[in-house]
């Protein structure tokens, strides 16, 4: 095409290449922020060079964040609890009721968490835990309430749409009631745990035990119903095919269509690849991770062509680590994600990289980028002078 612009340095393919041309049109439609269908995905990804994925995924980043700061944030993953019955195969960190190892997070254990947290320049508790058989709406209400009455600043970063669907589930309720209840109770937005991959063939072999995908995506619905600002994610490389990875970003576009055009909804994506050390997935030789660097900048890049209407993309350094997140802030990525003060989900299946405050900043510096500490809603703040005099003890992050 014409007015398709190559990266510098990529030289163009014969015109007469039907592929060439087809892939070329793509580009083109996506640098229009066309909504393209999962297969013309599928050819894309596989069938353009990375440059000019990273080129497209780039421009679509200007256009939504026309400027040269990347964001990042500090918060704390605490989990309520690590019992669960969803028996997911990709993860290590769950404990089945009356394992000996099980526990259930106490007020005093949160408080210490909390108080750290805010002496560390952290301002935000992503408050998630597995699908406990006993602990329903009232728990959560009465937690999250006394949290905030302890903390009125704390931000409540809390659950997602399993943990919704299972609370709702327990209740015989709607997915709307639970959500406005703990709105209500002091939950300030709502992460996008626990998609995987919204394809139910995928579920049923990895995560049999949680929400469909039907039901991932009409939580999501009705968060942005209520205005309550959410994100989404993929965890991907495992058993999905790439048609089912693009047909996941079709089903997350859809629902940010959807929204109100005074809510936010899916306020940023992020995509990490499947973390396999000792998980179930790979012991049964069903899955490993196979994930290259370049494999995940072009899913970077795709997430930008794939979902034009979705303002913030985050690179995952935790699983991919700080050279191939820092490419990805080239390919697409706006953001890069948190230094979190605990986190125990992804490191037990293996992540094993980490930053303190001075690393990420200067991890983006060295990309090209100015660092801006922001919120969770994406507003900048001021950086903590806890930060300004001495680096946080050595912490891990998890997607948000």
């Amino acid at each position: 095409m014409d007015n398709f612009l190559l990266p510098s340095g990529v030289v163009p393919l014969p015109t007469h290449n039907t592929v060439t041309m087809h892939v070329h049109d793509l580009l083109q439609r996506g640098l229009q922020r066309d909504h393209l269908t999962a297969e013309e995905g599928v050819f894309l990804f596989e069938q353009a060079a990375t440059a000019e994925l990273m080129y497209v995924g780039h421009q679509l980043r200007l256009h939504h964040v026309p400027n040269d700061v990347v964001t990042w944030i500090i918060d704390r993953n605490s989990n309520t609890t690590n019992v669960c019955v969803a028996n997911c195969k990709f993860c290590n960190f769950y404990r089945r009721p009356g394992h000996e190892e099980a526990y259930i997070t106490t007020i005093e254990e949160y408080k210490q968490k909390i108080e750290e947290t805010f002496r560390l320049g952290g301002e935000q508790l992503l408050l998630q835990g597995g699908h406990h058989p006993d602990l329903g709406l009232d728990y959560y209400v009465k937690l999250f309430k006394e949290l905030k009455s302890l903390y009125p600043n704390l931000k409540l970063h809390a659950l997602g749409p399993p943990e919704i669907a299972h609370i709702t589930k327990l209740e015989k309720s709607t997915h709307t009631e639970v959500l406005q209840a703990l709105m209500d109770a002091g939950l300030d937005s709502l992460p996008g745990a626990g998609a995987e991959i919204l394809d139910d063939r995928v579920r049923r072999l990895i995560s049999k035990g949680k929400c469909n995908g039907e039901e991932w995506l009409a939580v999501m619905e009705a968060a942005h119903q209520l205005r309550l600002t959410t994100s989404a994610t993929m965890m991907f490389g495992h058993i999905e095919t790439n048609l089912e990875r693009m047909e996941h970003y079709v089903r997350l576009r859809e629902v940010q269509d959807k929204k109100p055009a005074d809510a936010k909804g899916f306020l940023a994506f992020i995509p990490w690849p499947f973390q396999d050390e000792d998980t179930m997935l790979k012991n049964m030789k069903r899955a490993r991770n196979t994930c290259t660097g370049d494999e995940y900048i072009r899913m970077i890049a795709m997430s930008r062509i794939m979902l034009p209407n979705i303002v913030n993309v985050q690179a995952s350094w935790l699983t991919v680590g700080k050279q191939v997140a820092q490419v990805c802030l080239h390919s697409g990525a706006n953001d890069f994600g948190s230094i979190m003060i605990e986190e125990n989900v992804v490191s037990a299946a293996g992540a094993p990289f980490r930053f303190t405050a001075n690393g990420i900043q200067q991890a983006i510096r060295d990309a090209g980028y100015r660092p801006q500490l922001r919120d969770q809603q994406y507003g900048y703040r001021d950086l903590p002078v806890t930060l300004e005099q001495q680096e946080l003890n050595t912490a891990t992050m998890v997607v948000d």
